[in-house]
């Protein structure tokens, strides 16, 4: 089985459920689920169609803030941005755009905008949004490629440290939930992408992309 987030050939099991079961690669670290235990694309979008993103909920603005209020300290006022993943309710863009920034969605099921892809941004979030990527490599470079010098990509998922019992977490058990990142596999993706990391907390990630200065 190769890995998807850096390609090593070298993945063993990791843990078992009556669900799935879940490998672990020895070079980055990444723990990912089989391809055969992936959500079809109509079972993952029947999923989402539960969720209730109501921009007006503060509850779940306060969820957002914890990327939104750290990501606009670094913005300069009137930045463009993308939403990618930005699901059936978007609310991290309206936050965003109170704060005087434009933002662009885009997301696999609800805002098929491939335009997105054509164009350059100030910064791309994606909120709970990492953990479902089958193909996490290739969206990231994907997003890399389009993000401007000196640009930020902000990701909120729950980071798997080295204290949690993987068997009791909880953040496993969404189904949609396919891959699980910790501090190696997150700076292996930074450095293969050649972007600068940086963690605001457990949960909240920038990359930022290297500004190369011509010699």
């Amino acid at each position: 089985m190769t890995c998807p987030l850096c390609l090593s050939k070298n993945c063993s099991d990791f843990h078992r459920d009556k669900f799935r079961e879940y490998l672990q690669c020895s070079n980055c670290e990444f723990v990912f689920v089989p391809t055969q235990y992936h959500l079809s694309d109509s079972d993952e979008k029947e999923r989402y169609d539960t969720h209730n993103n109501n921009p007006k909920d503060p509850r779940y603005r306060k969820f957002l803030s914890q990327l939104t209020q750290p990501l606009s300290d670094l913005l300069s006022y009137g930045s463009h941005g993308l939403d990618f993943g930005c699901g059936p309710g978007p609310t991290l863009s309206l936050m965003l755009e109170e704060e005087g920034h434009q933002v662009d969605l885009y997301d696999k099921y609800y805002v098929k905008d491939q335009s997105v892809f054509k164009k350059e941004f100030d910064f791309i979030t994606l909120t709970e949004v990492i953990e479902h990527l089958s193909d996490p490599l290739f969206e990231l470079e994907r997003l890399t490629s389009i993000l401007k010098p000196g640009g930020i990509i902000a990701i909120m998922t729950q980071t798997l440290s080295r204290d949690i019992d993987f068997e009791a977490w909880y953040y496993k058990n969404d189904p949609s939930h396919i891959g699980f990142y910790n501090q190696k596999s997150l700076q292996i993706l930074a450095d293969q992408l050649e972007l600068k990391m940086s963690h605001y907390s457990d949960r909240v990630i920038f990359f930022k992309k290297i500004i190369k200065r011509l010699c």
